[in-house]
């Protein structure tokens, strides 16, 4: 919903021709439920500067991709790719089903290899991530977003453990963090050998030129996002 009202205002961060063929495929629109300007703004951001991660990896030279619980982004449509791009997007069965049929159903068309990973809950993805294809020996893009508020502190140590234990040198990595995590997340990744730079919400609203969401207390920034490569 976010991506669809953001992509139809006058002065978007980043234009999603896909998000509303994915809402109008659920049957619901970019005004149902909508979230409060605040948190609106706070998913805009954090869309956009996930973007800006994956174009710098790509003029890097990275070519592959891993986009971990992908929900509905369309990314792999959207974005300005290098050519050889292999994009592996992990996340449930039914989810990545849903999206690749309405894409296809849209006559969106990506111009790399795009490779859904279907991984049910019990299942290790990184085991299934390498039998789709994934080279661990290439560096890669790995994007985690909006993943850990979803887990706990031992999962996301064990989450990590994984991803380093797949990642090449030179790979990258882009995490966003909840609230006083940051710290923590940011230590155990510099633990794992990544070499680790910070940015609070603040700065990404400043940057975005967005206000941030209110509370009672003022304004509200918690969070921050984690930007890594490996050594």
């Amino acid at each position: 919903m976010v991506r669809a009202r953001e992509s139809a205002s006058e002065h978007p961060l980043f234009t999603d021709p896909y998000a509303q063929a994915l809402l109008d495929g659920l049957g619901v629109t970019a005004r149902d439920d909508a979230p409060e300007p605040g948190l609106a703004a706070l998913l805009a951001i954090r869309t956009k500067w996930f973007d800006e991660f994956f174009i710098a990896a790509g003029a890097t030279g990275i070519t592959q991709v891993v986009i971990l619980a992908a929900g509905l982004e369309s990314r792999p449509w959207r974005l300005p790719w290098l050519p050889d791009t292999v994009i592996f997007e992990i996340d449930r069965p039914h989810v990545l089903a849903y999206k690749s049929e309405t894409m296809r159903a849209a006559g969106a068309q990506t111009r790399v290899d795009y490779v859904p990973v279907p991984v049910d809950a019990d299942v290790d993805w990184s085991e299934s991530l390498r039998l789709a294809g994934f080279e661990p020996d290439e560096p890669t893009a790995w994007a985690v977003e909006g993943v850990l508020p979803t887990l706990s502190a031992d999962a996301w140590d064990v989450l990590f453990d994984q991803i380093t234990l797949h990642s090449a040198r030179g790979s990258r990595i882009a995490v966003d963090v909840g609230g006083p995590t940051v710290e923590d997340v940011s230590t155990g990744l510099c633990c794992r050998g990544w070499d680790i730079s910070s940015f609070d919400a603040r700065t990404l609203m400043e940057r975005y030129h967005r206000e941030p969401p209110h509370t009672e207390d003022g304004p509200s920034t918690d969070g921050g996002y984690l930007e890594g490569r490996l050594g």
